[in-house]
């Protein structure tokens, strides 16, 4: 872990965007990571999903630490304790997860490492902060829409989220987040369309990220 938790929410508070990824090429894995950074990135997620997934991940950990100094570097779909024992010990900075495990969450606080569980009812929120999650990630959030966000804010008006699925790279969606609360937003697919990915032409991935940087501080 090079970043400590309080150095990545304050990474997360200055680009409150949080790309997710995950491709089986290390190539076209780094390319990306790359793209983000330069667009102004601050910290990326990788997802561990598929075949080869966490080798994937070791090797752009590396490369991140060498060519991408600033930029922090978390796994996300962990679900057990032992997952995530696993890739701390391949130096992730922080843990995503679509669930809410406590055991974790065990795991995060032993080694003082960011972790965002993944909820999506009032309930699993407050279970997510009594195990120790400062930011909570609400998945599906295009299910669930703005609505709920500004909902959550009576009853728990201290809480942070992130909301991840569906969100979209443009002024009206991105700006209907943050106005609901929001602390930050995961970009998946929206951020890499397959077109991208197939050319190769990761300037216009660079582009959008640069573009919903600009957006998002305006706000």
């Amino acid at each position: 872990m090079k970043f400590t938790k309080e150095e990545l929410y304050a990474k997360l508070s200055e680009v409150p965007i949080m790309p997710l990824f995950n491709h089986p090429d290390i190539e076209v894995s780094k390319a990306v990571v790359k793209a983000c950074y330069d667009g102004g990135i601050k910290v990326f997620e990788y997802t561990n999903r598929g075949e080869g997934a966490a080798q994937i991940f070791a090797e752009l950990v590396k490369y991140i630490r060498q060519e991408l100094p600033d930029m922090a570097i978390g796994i996300g779909t962990v679900f057990t304790a032992e997952e995530a024992e696993y890739f701390v010990s391949l130096d992730t900075d922080f843990i995503v997860q679509p669930c809410l495990n406590p055991e974790v969450g065990a795991v995060c606080k032993k080694y003082e490492m960011a972790w965002f569980p993944g909820v999506m009812t009032v309930s699993e929120i407050f279970q997510a902060q009594q195990a120790g999650s400062d930011i909570v990630k609400i998945f599906p959030a295009n299910v669930l829409g703005t609505a709920f966000i500004k909902a959550i804010k009576g009853p728990m008006p201290k809480a942070k989220v992130m909301v991840t699925g569906g969100v979209e790279p443009n002024e009206e969606n991105l700006k209907g987040w943050f106005s609901a609360g929001v602390t930050a937003v995961g970009m998946g697919s929206q951020l890499f369309p397959k077109a991208v990915l197939e050319s190769g032409n990761f300037e216009e991935t660079t582009e959008i990220v640069k573009k919903c940087i600009a957006l998002v501080k305006g706000f």
